[in-house]
């Protein structure tokens, strides 16, 4: 990466709008968003986030693709790792690791059980499928948890209906605030996965450990309108979703993959399960 390549990109960055945008997209990744939906998370008006995209790509940060008459938006990922890759380079000698506090350079556990936690907004439905799915289907390679970032104070009825249904115990399922797991005596987490829009939306602090993270946004059942059996199937195509994810992870090699080759394969997890649910 050339220095001038390297300038334009710190440049872009450099600023609070565009380096809000940058992120957003970062937590979607590798799905691209519509910058329609975008400006609504980021508060900003179509024409003002339209110059900021369009510097950003300028800057080789992020990538525009058609869809239809629509552009959508994904995180250029690779060049803000050449970014971060020429920044480091030669700090301490060619050891980066040396220049980062010891939190940061925490090393992912390697044995088994692997901490996992999911993440929605309310905590009422989508995370605690998860949470319940990975506990059983699990083999006994993880520790599940769920948490909101704005938890409801029960879960959603239609969802303990659908665990049931499904043969799995809900006893001592509860909804909770994200910040139970960010106390100093909380489990360390080597996993954190976001299961709907509105918590990837969210900006959060870096979770302790650096976990490997990724998006698995799935609809939001508690918005489904209509009869009950109408609701009933929303509950359902919700749970058929994050089923097939989590049997997809827990048949990763876990202990046998790099962390970049981990990172991709929670990423693609999210992306080929997402495309079905649309397909």
């Amino acid at each position: 990466m050339n220095i001038h390549s390297v300038i334009r990109g710190l440049s872009t960055l450099a600023h609070p709008g565009r380096i809000e945008a940058f992120r957003l997209l970062v937590r979607h990744a590798p799905q691209p968003m519509r910058p329609r939906d975008m400006a609504a998370v980021l508060r900003l008006k179509p024409n003002t986030l339209s110059n900021y995209l369009s510097d950003l790509e300028a800057a080789g940060l992020v990538q525009g693709q058609r869809d239809g008459r629509a552009v959508l938006y994904r995180a250029n990922t690779d060049a803000a790792g050449r970014l971060i890759d020429f920044l480091a380079l030669d700090c301490c000698r060619g050891r980066a690791f040396s220049c980062t506090s010891g939190e940061g350079a925490t090393a992912m556990t390697t044995q088994e059980p692997f901490n996992v936690l999911f993440i929605c907004s309310g905590n009422s439905a989508r995370s605690i499928f998860a949470e319940a799915l990975l506990r059983d289907l699990g083999k006994g390679r993880c520790n599940a948890y769920s948490a909101g970032t704005k938890p409801h104070s029960e879960l959603n009825p239609y969802a303990i209906a659908m665990l049931e249904r499904a043969g799995h115990t809900t006893a001592g399922m509860e909804a909770k605030n994200i910040s139970v797991f960010q106390r100093p005596d909380a489990p360390a987490m080597d996993f954190v996965f976001t299961v709907c829009d509105r918590a990837a939306d969210e900006t959060c602090q870096p979770w302790p450990g650096q976990p490997i993270t990724a998006h698995w946004g799935v609809a939001d059942p508690v918005k489904a309108s209509g009869t009950e059996a109408e609701k009933g199937l929303a509950f359902s195509r919700a749970y058929s979703e994050l089923r097939h994810r989590i049997i997809a992870f827990v048949e990763l090699s876990i202990t046998g993959l790099q962390r970049q080759a981990l990172q991709h394969r929670v990423d693609e997890i999210g992306a080929d399960q997402g495309k079905a649910a649309t397909s």
